[in-house]
């Protein structure tokens, strides 16, 4: 143990923030005047914290093994610091580790798994997200167009960089896979005068968007049904799919029989914009470190990040032709800042609105997850260990004469200028 603290010591004098750690027994290691401060109250975080798996002192921190003093900011700074390794490549990502994760992959992602997935996510407490979300509830990455633009604005500068890449009009039959509180569906809806579906497994999203559907007087034109994206059945195909922040939880194994099962909602001409977060390496299954095991305990069980490579490979044996695509990962790492800030702000609200759901020792915990999960997540965008790409794919129609272009098969124009006019 002692050889442990001296390396823990010459570790955290190199941090660029001004980091102290508390140990068990009451000694304190580190900067004098900190900026952050980590209470230790067993030795075996200790041990996770020296060797850079910040991961499990994540999960130490959650289960009131450590305690915080400081901001979130300053705790991935110094978190940053303390990894021995990138945790986009993780040292653990030999072949036959993905041959398990596939295989837990195909286990875990049926109907009924996925489901419970979801539920365990999004159905924590409408009141929860609503306090640090924008008003439309868009639990994805905005779209920052302009610099100045606040989180509201830039949420919807993203819808409609989506409902432009998609080229809605109106009367079109648009898909929303994954609805989520309805920002899109609604939005696409209402400015773009489309026929609108929305899909979710959350009974809390089902009901929340019902009910603007109701107050806003969309009935016949907007629906949102609680479904599995593999039991959708369509009276006749969409002209538009859009399926925003979902396919993380779709999982590698599904992944082929996903975007089979969109070919055959989509229409031949049509086209599909797939968002979604990607790994930052090729090959690793999740992220190291700790990181990827305390999102799947903590956050979202059954999620599955794949390399764009890969989505696109999947997306090409389906029969879908990639038009273009984009890589918002800055715009992420933005994102999830101003959701973290906003927590931090509106801790002890937090707190009450959890403890209500929840019970207070467990929506302590769940608090204390969400810190870690929305500030960690940005760090992680920050440095590349993930990315956001949205990928705007068409079903080719096979008749070379049709549209504006000889041979574009669908109803791409083949320039991306229409997007930005």
């Amino acid at each position: 143990m002692k050889h442990l603290l001296n390396t823990l010591e010459g570790r955290l004098a190199a941090l660029p923030v001004p980091l102290a750690v508390q140990l068990p027994a009451g000694r304190q290691l580190g900067a004098a005047h900190p900026a952050v401060t980590l209470r230790f109250r067993d030795r075996l975080a200790l041990v996770a914290l020296a060797t850079g798996q910040i991961g499990s002192v994540g999960a130490a921190i959650v289960e009131g093994r450590v305690a915080i003093e400081g901001g979130m900011r300053d705790l991935m700074a110094a978190a940053a610091g303390l990894l021995t390794r990138d945790p986009a490549r993780d040292e653990h990502g030999g072949w036959w580790r993905r041959v398990l994760a596939r295989a837990r992959s195909l286990a875990a992602h049926t109907v009924a798994g996925d489901a419970r997935h979801v539920q365990f996510h999004y159905d924590l407490s409408d009141d929860f997200y609503a306090l640090w979300l924008d008003p439309r509830r868009v639990y994805s990455c905005a779209y920052y167009r302009d610099d100045g633009m606040t989180l509201a604005q830039a949420q919807e500068a993203k819808l409609d960089h989506i409902c432009r890449k998609l080229r809605l009009a109106p009367g079109q039959r648009f898909l929303d896979i994954g609805a989520g509180w309805g920002g899109l569906l609604l939005w696409a809806a209402e400015h773009y005068g489309v026929d609108a579906t929305g899909i979710t497994l959350s009974r809390n999203q089902h009901a929340h968007v019902q009910r603007l559907i109701d107050e806003r007087g969309l009935q016949g034109r907007v629906r949102v049904l609680l479904c599995d994206y593999r039991e959708l059945q369509a009276d006749e195909p969409f002209d538009k799919i859009a399926s925003v922040g979902m396919f993380e939880h779709v999982g590698r194994a599904q992944m082929g029989r996903y975007f089979d099962t969109i070919v055959r909602l989509l229409r031949p001409g049509g086209l599909l914009l797939n968002h979604g977060i990607t790994a930052g390496a090729v090959d690793n299954a999740q992220l190291g470190a700790g990181m990827g095991d305390f999102i799947e305990q903590y956050i979202f069980p059954g999620g599955e990040l794949l390399h764009v490579s890969a989505v696109l490979h999947d997306m090409a044996n389906a029969g879908l032709e990639m038009v273009d695509t984009e890589n918002l990962r800055p715009h992420y790492a933005r994102t999830l800042w101003a959701w973290s800030d906003s927590l931090e702000s509106q801790l002890p609200a937090a707190r009450e609105v959890l403890a209500a759901h929840a019970g207070a020792e467990r929506g302590d915990k769940v608090l204390r997850a969400y810190r870690l999960y929305l500030a960690g997540s940005a760090l992680g965008f920050e440095r590349g260990w993930m990315a956001l790409h949205q990928m705007l794919a068409a079903r080719p129609d096979g008749d070379v004469c049709t549209g504006s272009i000889r041979g574009a098969q669908s109803d791409y124009p083949f320039n991306r200028e229409y997007i930005y006019r």
